[in-house]
């Protein structure tokens, strides 16, 4: 047991270290560090950053390969299933435990769900327990134990054989669908259209990160009045792409619980709305 909380550890000051780092993305880096090493840490800060940042997003009228997608901001039990594998209507799923929440450090000048007002906490803590436990069993196996953060309702972290990934689940009110991309595919970036059993067109992408070593996976959509997007990002040093195919993604998207999930979020929202700003403002 104390090995495992010394990994936790490990990897909570790892997230912690991106995220205070978050906003100094433009001061030099220490001297101690190797050109590489240097390279990777401005990866991560830039991939929690857009997980947990911002909420106002410039509208353009490019969209380039499927991959231009809404600023996102992003334990389960021994059991699980995968997508392929997803109980049917009817069929209890595993419910873990609410475990705690990988504790990050806001940025200075930012704020973090312990700001908020009492009920509001509770509120974005209860659903992402319930969004931890629907997603432990849709997610593959390769994301390892989901865990939420208490930075970010949106921001949460699978683990597994050493290995964290970042998942971004966010369901965020905006008066329009703001997401300027098309499906297409070439360079590196992979894309697939679905189709939710009401008829709304789902757009899965893998695209390039890393330099290209590795990929980063996303599903986006439009619900009634959300903009609902899910991402798993790769694990930068061991180059470890996202564990999950647009195939999965898509049928992660039909499921149920899922798309229970979407409609509660966006009846009452855990997230600020989206503020839109007309291009060169």
């Amino acid at each position: 047991m104390e090995s495992n909380e010394d990994l936790d550890h490990a990897r909570g000051v790892l997230l912690v270290r991106d995220a205070m780092d978050r906003t100094t993305a433009d001061l030099p880096a220490l001297p101690d560090l190797s050109g590489p090493a240097r390279a990777q840490g401005l990866r991560r800060r830039a991939r929690v950053r857009a997980a947990i940042g911002g909420g106002v997003l410039t509208v353009v009228a490019i969209a380039v390969a499927g991959t231009i997608a809404l600023p996102d901001g992003g334990g389960g039990g021994a059991t699980r299933v995968g997508v392929a594998a997803s109980p049917s209507a009817g069929q209890s799923r595993t419910q873990p435990q609410p475990q705690p929440p990988v504790h990050l450090e806001p940025s200075p000048g930012e704020s973090s769900m312990a700001d908020l007002p009492a009920a509001e906490r509770a509120k974005q803590e209860q659903f992402q327990n319930r969004a931890v436990s629907v997603l432990q069993d849709l997610l593959p196996d390769g994301v390892g134990t989901l865990q939420r953060t208490d930075l970010s309702v949106r921001l949460y972290q699978g683990t597994k054989d050493g290995k964290t990934f970042i998942v971004v689940f966010s369901v965020r009110p905006t008066g329009a669908d703001t997401d300027p991309r098309t499906c297409v595919n070439g360079r590196g970036f992979v894309c697939k259209k679905g189709t939710l059993p009401d008829g709304t067109e789902v757009i899965a992408s893998t695209s390039p990160s890393d330099g290209g070593d590795v990929t980063e996976s996303r599903i986006f959509f439009r619900y009634n009045k959300s903009n609902v997007s899910l991402s798993v990002s790769p694990h930068d040093a061991s180059h470890t792409s996202a564990p999950v195919t647009n195939d999965q993604l898509l049928a992660l998207a039909k499921d149920p619980a899922f798309l229970d999930l979407v409609k509660t979020a966006d009846a009452d929202p855990v997230e600020q709305a989206q503020k839109i700003l007309p291009a060169g403002e």
